[in-house]
This record gives structure tokens, C-alpha cells and sequence, in this order.
């Protein structure tokens, strides 16, 4: 009788130990908080970039290190205006705001217009919205203006440090205990890992909103052509060296499970109800509803549960200038090229339920007090 007691608690414990390895943060009080590094193009008001950062900065499961900023979706400089305004007014000005790359590492503005012609069109291009002027309601700026905020101008400054050494800095502090979320064009991560070729082992892996495969979707941005994304396309060159990096897991966002979330009016005005300074701010500068990639990109990072399928693929970016440049490229392990590609967890379907709920529940919280 002794021996099956001490077998059956050998077995309880076993299943105990797997339980909490594979258990969401969250579900670990007591804990110590995980450590995660924001790279983000962070326009705004509100808006996804906006609210995938504060789906990290609500959640009392982690800390977040810094907010590196790079252009993408708007212009660098202005992200950093828009991310600093609103860390701000949902109380956690103490994260710090890391200026980064204004400019990919080799495509430029000029030679996408003058591919127009040839390629035809996409119906999203950014910062570079004066490409898309006859489809795109956003005025157009340059790189270094920064229009008056609708939220309010920043009264706090940025880091007068680049984003690729920062990031670089907070690695080698806490080595092997930071987490990359990546959600915006690579470029920072790319320059990172020029300068410190261990940046990469040194994390505890990185998590990327990037690259389609082929989208279930009528969408327009995807339907004709549906290995286009738009981080992938505007560096391609930053994309494929940060995917071939000795990360020790690659997590990937594709748009192919982005395009199944969606923003909801009645998401928001359930949010809208909590006088939480998060709450607050979604409920005024919500701009619209539309596929939150971002902000599941970060919820399944918190809840692993929240994605129900997943995929091992080889990923790549095609850097070959021409129809196809910055296209997403994939592989199986069978059919990969024998190159240094890495194995990528790219997420395909989730539990839409449960991540709604989560999203509405941090957005409706307190603040984190640092």
C-alpha cells in the first residue's frame, strides 16, 4: 500500500509540475513578472499599435524594460510623441521611450513610387502614405514633422539612446530573461543584431507580427496577393536577417490569424464603462474597428493557451527586388533550403473567446504600479 501511495504521488506531482510548465503567467501568483522589450511602430492616438503595448503594460504578469520605436505605420518620430502621450495618460510613465530607425535599412520611399508603374499598388503603405494619396484619407507629412496630437502634446522625453543599443544594453543585463515583441517593420532588431552578433541567444526568444501565408479573407490587402504583409514589405532586408538569427524561439503573428479578430463596438463600449485611465483613453481615441494583430500577438504571449493550433515552418522574406520583393517565404522541415533558417511557431487558430475576454479585462484594469 505504501509503494502505490508513493507511485500515485510520484504521478500527481508529475502532472502537477507539467500543469504549471505549460501554465499562462497569469495563472502563477507569486510569480516574478516577465521580462519583455517592446519594439513597436507606434502611431496613434489609440489604434492597435497603441493597444497591443498596453495589453503588456496592463498586465501585472510582466515588466516592460523600454519601448523601442521604429517607422512603419507613421513616421518615427511621431510614434515616439504618440507612445509617450499615452503611457502618460493610462499612468505608467515610467516605462522609458527609446527613439529608433526612421528609415529601413535599404528600401526607400522614393524607389517604391517609382515601382508603382510597373508593380501596381498596395492599399497600405504607412509612413509613405503620399504612395497610396489617391486611396488614403491621412494627410501626408515627412519624416521629421510632427503634427499636433490630438491627445495632447507629451510633456515627457525619450531616452537620448538608440533604440539597437538599449536594446542590446537590457539583453546583457538580464540575459536569457527577455522576451522581443516585435510588432512593427524589423529594422531595430535588425541593427541590433549587426551590432552584437550574441543579441539573439542572449533573449529568451523573439515574438513577431509579420508575414502572410495565404489569409481566409476578402480583404482587398490580401486577396490578390496574399504573401504580402506590410512589416515584411517595408524591410525586407531587416525581416529576413532577424528570421535567420539563433533565437531560441521564434514566435510568428501572421495576418493569416490576425484577420479572424476583429475590434468590436461592443468590445469597446464594454471598456468604455470602467473609469480605469486605459479604459478611458481606448474610449476616446479608438479611431475604428478593425483586426487586432498586434494586440494578439501579446495576448497569446501572456496565455499560450489563447492559440489552439500552430505550425512549424521555415520563414524567410524574398529580398530579390522585383513583383515579389518583400514577400513572405515558407517552408516545411522536409522542403527548407539547407541554409540557416530557423524553426518558427507560426500561430493559426485561437480560441477567439478567450481572447476577447482577456483584452477587455486588461483594458478595463487599474494601472501596473512600477
Amino acid at each position: 500500500m505504501l509503494r502505490l501511495r508513493t507511485v500515485l504521488f510520484c504521478a500527481l506531482a508529475a502532472v502537477a509540475a507539467n500543469l504549471a510548465a505549460n501554465a499562462p503567467a497569469q495563472s502563477l501568483p507569486g510569480a516574478p513578472p516577465r521580462l519583455v522589450l517592446i519594439d513597436q511602430d507606434g502611431s496613434g492616438p489609440g489604434g492597435s499599435n497603441q493597444m497591443a503595448m498596453m495589453v503588456l503594460l496592463q498586465s501585472r504578469a510582466v515588466q516592460v524594460l523600454g519601448i523601442t520605436m521604429v517607422s512603419g505605420n507613421a513616421w518615427e518620430p511621431e510614434e515616439v510623441q504618440h507612445t509617450l502621450r499615452m503611457l502618460e495618460l493610462i499612468g505608467r510613465s515610467d516605462v522609458p521611450v527609446v527613439p529608433g530607425a526612421v528609415f529601413p535599412l535599404l528600401r526607400t520611399e522614393q524607389e517604391s513610387k517609382l515601382e508603382q508603374p510597373q508593380i501596381g499598388t498596395f492599399s497600405w503603405y504607412g509612413a509613405w502614405g503620399d504612395l497610396a494619396a489617391k486611396t488614403s484619407a491621412e494627410p501626408y507629412h515627412g519624416p521629421y514633422v510632427v503634427p499636433p496630437l490630438a491627445e495632447g502634446e507629451a510633456h515627457t522625453r525619450p531616452l537620448d539612446e538608440d533604440a539597437a543599443h538599449f536594446l542590446i544594453r537590457q539583453v546583457h543585463a538580464h540575459p536569457h530573461q527577455v522576451t522581443i515583441y516585435a510588432a512593427g517593420p524589423l529594422t531595430n532588431i535588425a541593427l541590433a543584431l549587426a551590432i552584437d552578433p550574441h543579441f539573439a541567444e542572449l533573449t529568451e526568444g523573439i515574438l513577431i507580427m509579420g508575414g502572410s501565408l495565404a489569409p481566409q479573407t476578402g480583404d482587398a490587402e490580401f486577396a490578390t496577393h496574399p504573401r504580402h504583409e506590410f512589416n515584411f514589405w517595408f524591410d525586407p532586408e531587416a525581416a529576413h536577417m532577424v528570421l535567420r538569427a539563433p533565437w531560441p524561439r521564434i514566435d510568428l503573428t501572421t495576418a493569416d490569424i490576425s484577420v479572424k479578430t476583429m475590434l468590436t463596438p461592443a468590445m469597446l463600449e464594454e471598456i468604455a464603462k470602467s473609469p480605469s485611465p486605459a479604459a478611458q483613453y481606448l474610449a476616446k481615441y479608438t479611431p475604428d474597428f478593425y483586426y487586432m494583430w498586434d494586440e494578439l500577438e501579446a495576448a497569446a504571449w501572456l496565455d499560450p493557451s489563447i492559440i489552439t493550433k500552430e505550425q512549424i515552418l521555415y520563414i524567410d522574406v524574398d529580398t530579390a527586388r522585383g513583383p515579389n520583393y518583400g514577400d513572405t517565404l515558407s517552408w516545411t522541415a522536409a522542403n527548407r533550403p539547407k541554409t540557416t533558417l530557423q524553426p518558427v511557431h507560426v500561430q493559426v487558430d485561437l480560441d477567439l473567446t478567450k481572447f476577447n475576454r482577456m483584452f477587455v479585462e486588461l483594458m478595463k484594469a487599474p494601472p501596473v504600479k512600477p
